[in-house]
């Protein structure tokens, strides 16, 4: 069985190979902050996929993140890089869900949360603790606070 890192390395060295400077060059940075988090800390350790896939899921969202601010910088080539570079990272992260499904999921939590007594806007956290362990990994928590936002607001 192959490990994410390994696939990663794999990844790499056929992009090399392949003189494709955007995957090489975002695959590079992605296992250097891989690295990084391994030696973060008292002592080395070699990371799970799953703690491997949140160092990912961080890479990807710092893309995103670059790329609005170069767009709304007026850099529309770096905004592009940078938007091409998620692209790369979103091949090794898991689908995310659909906003019908993002919805029902949170909807669902909130019915749960009232039956507990908890209401209004105060049930805020109650909802999110039953959503986050569903959703981990299948959609940024930005999108799903806001959506918990909007049902709690009904």
């Amino acid at each position: 069985m192959t490990t994410l890192k390994s696939k990663l390395h794999d990844d790499l060295n056929a992009a090399i190979k392949e003189r494709d400077e955007l995957r090489s060059s975002t695959l590079r940075l992605t296992l250097a902050a891989i690295t990084k988090e391994e030696v973060a800390g008292k002592e080395k350790r070699e990371l799970s996929d799953d703690e491997v896939l949140k160092v990912i899921t961080k890479e990807a969202k710092k893309r995103r993140e670059a790329a609005d601010a170069f767009a709304q910088g007026g850099r529309a080539e770096s905004a592009e890089r940078e938007k091409a570079e998620g692209e790369v990272l979103a091949a090794y992260l898991p689908k995310q869900l659909s906003d019908e499904e993002l919805e029902r999921i949170v909807a669902q939590a909130v019915e749960e949360a009232k039956a507990g007594g908890a209401e209004g806007p105060r049930a805020m956290g109650a909802v999110m603790k039953i959503v986050n362990p569903k959703v981990a990994g299948l959609a940024e928590g930005g999108r799903v606070a806001a959506t918990v936002k909007r049902l709690l607001a009904r």
